[in-house]
């Protein structure tokens, strides 16, 4: 749902200079249709979509909930799946069971991907994907921002990329948007060092809108004799949060909703791009009237295509923009498809003469986009562990300790959650449901957190203050590290919709400084990864506070 829908609550090279785990997991890919699908079938679905309630027996193969597959069913995305039983009634929370077909090779839960370690394992990608006619491999990795970085690979050669994978410059992690490197030993610091893009062969995905050619994830590692996973690795970073939850046997289930905008190019206006269609909508409107290429239904195929595991979409508020939601899953199987959909995304509009961005405010007076974040725990058997039947709201101890931590870390989540210029104006927006303070309320989307209605095995938490710009790997990673700290801690959030929570910060220098100071969250994500994280941003912020902008060519050009 679009920040705009209802009324506003009351309420160059050379930049600055910085001082200098387990194996993933995976499955097999499968060996029919296109190899990936969505976690599991989470239909207490994001944003307010009520939840499905379609009788399973009339659906069609392809309409079946994910998690309610046939045996011959895809591989997930992003490889292992949380323990869990098979899901049941609508809103079920829970992640596939033992019998499941995404646990059918048999390992136990954790176990290394096939082919990560086994010298043949690209092999029999390779085979499996040349025998579908498939010549070209597009080997991706995310880079601080979330943009995708990677490489094409011939298919005769994949096998060449077995073991620690394909060398790259590592300072490609620490440049900015306009390509800019850092001055760290990640990059001029130490001569430019190589990295190595390991790929994941469980994450396979065959795009529709690009014949002959299969997406895969790569893990990121370094160049030395050990190749240990790089801390500043966003996809490694989330990893690790996940297996420090797991260890607590609490398994982390996620499930994004991105909105965006299609722009077409207008080269008369200032940006030389418009919203794609230019009319306002009320929100929640379909069809040729606002999308008159009919992009969204495209969209829509070619993500379900891809094995994203979306679930709805529909045009948003303000013209050109839209918002599809997708299915939960393992929070790294989500945030895998969160940002493969962002690439698809991108790279379908490109095809159409068009550009898609997520930014957080890209006009003035339109909409913001935003990117709400589902999130609950679930135990060895499936359990959802924020339910509690016997409490008067259904939401358990755990639960509002793990919202605790989230809530107490919020200033510091703010520098991840909404990380560029941009994303303060759409946070202070007049008209925008992006929240300011750090609170939370039971169904109340004015709320930094709220927790939808549904209770039992889709009880849940939603996050809603990161805007569409954000790196899904490190907003899931940096809530998931807070959501645990609060735990192990036992905190105890404030009331509901408190009026005196915590301002979040209103600029990107303040919430980059928070960030700086929040020692706990910087040591769950990573000492040398959250200070080049801020050392990258704030000469970011240091670029745009010298740039001469349209609006005050504007304001002063002409009378002053």
């Amino acid at each position: 749902m679009s920040d705009r829908h209802l009324p506003a609550p009351p309420s160059g090279p050379g930049g600055p200079r910085v001082p200098g785990t387990p194996a993933p997991a995976g499955h097999t890919p499968a060996a029919s249709g296109h190899p990936l699908a969505p976690a599991s079938d989470y239909r207490a679905t994001p944003d307010d979509h009520t939840p499905d309630g379609t009788d399973p027996r009339s659906r069609t193969s392809d309409d079946r909930a994910p998690g309610n597959r046939p045996p011959d069913s895809p591989a997930l995305l992003s490889g292992a799946t949380p323990p869990g039983h098979t899901p049941g009634t609508s809103g079920d929370l829970a992640g596939p069971g033992p019998d499941h077909p995404a646990n059918a090779n048999g390992r136990a839960q954790g176990a290394p991907a096939p082919g990560n370690r086994a010298p043949d394992g690209l092999a029999a990608l390779a085979d499996r994907l040349a025998s579908e006619g498939i010549d070209l491999v597009r080997v991706l990795w995310s880079d601080l921002h979330g943009v995708a970085r990677g490489k094409d690979v011939h298919i005769g050669e994949l096998t060449r990329f077995a073991g620690p994978g394909l060398s790259f410059c590592q300072a490609v992690l620490v440049t900015d948007l306009a390509g800019n490197p850092l001055e760290v030993p990640e990059s001029s610091g130490s001569g430019w060092p190589d990295a190595r893009a390991r790929i994941d062969p469980g994450t396979v995905a065959v795009p529709g809108y690009a014949p002959k050619t299969a997406y895969v994830l790569a893990d990121l590692l370094g160049s030395g004799g050990s190749h240990a996973p790089l801390e500043l690795d966003p996809r490694g970073l989330l990893r690790r949060q996940v297996e420090r939850l797991t260890r607590r046997g609490l398994h982390p289930v996620a499930a994004p909703e991105l909105e965006f905008y299609l722009l077409a190019p207008e080269p008369a206006t200032p940006p030389g791009w418009r919203g794609y269609c230019g009319h306002d909508t009320a929100g929640y409107t379909v069809g040729a009237a606002h999308d008159p290429e009919l992009l969204l239904p495209l969209l829509i195929r070619e993500c379900h295509t891809l094995g994203l595991g979306v679930l709805t979409g529909n045009q948003e508020f303000s013209g050109g923009q839209f918002e599809i939601n997708h299915t939960h899953g393992p929070a790294l199987d989500a945030a895998d498809r969160a940002f493969l959909f962002k690439y698809a995304v991108k790279e379908i509009a490109a095809g159409h003469g068009l550009r898609a961005t997520f930014m957080g405010k890209p006009f003035t007076g339109k909409a913001g986009s935003g990117q709400h974040v589902h999130l609950s725990l679930v135990d060895a058997d499936g359990g959802n562990l924020l339910a509690a039947p016997d409490a008067d709201d259904g939401f358990s101890g755990l639960g509002r300790s793990f919202l605790a931590g989230v809530l107490e870390h919020a200033p510091a989540l703010t520098a991840l959650l909404n990380p560029t210029v941009n994303a303060y104006k759409r946070l202070a927006s007049a008209d925008s449901l992006a929240p300011t303070t750090a609170n939370w309320g039971h169904d109340n989307r004015t709320a930094y957190v709220r927790i939808p209605p549904e209770r039992g095995s889709g009880t849940r938490i939603e996050v809603r203050a990161a805007d569409g710009a954000a790196n899904p790997y490190l907003v899931v990673a940096a809530l998931l590290a807070a959501g645990l700290d609060g735990i192990e801690r036992d905190l105890i959030p404030p009331p509901s919709l408190d009026p005196h929570s915590t301002v979040l910060p209103a600029t990107f220098r303040d919430a980059l400084a928070a960030l700086d100071r929040d020692t706990v969250l910087a040591d769950a994500l990573g000492s040398r990864f959250t200070e080049v994280f801020v050392a990258l941003k704030r000469e970011e912020l240091s670029r745009f506070e010298r740039a001469v902008t349209d609006w005050e060519f504007r304001e002063y050009a002409r009378m002053l």
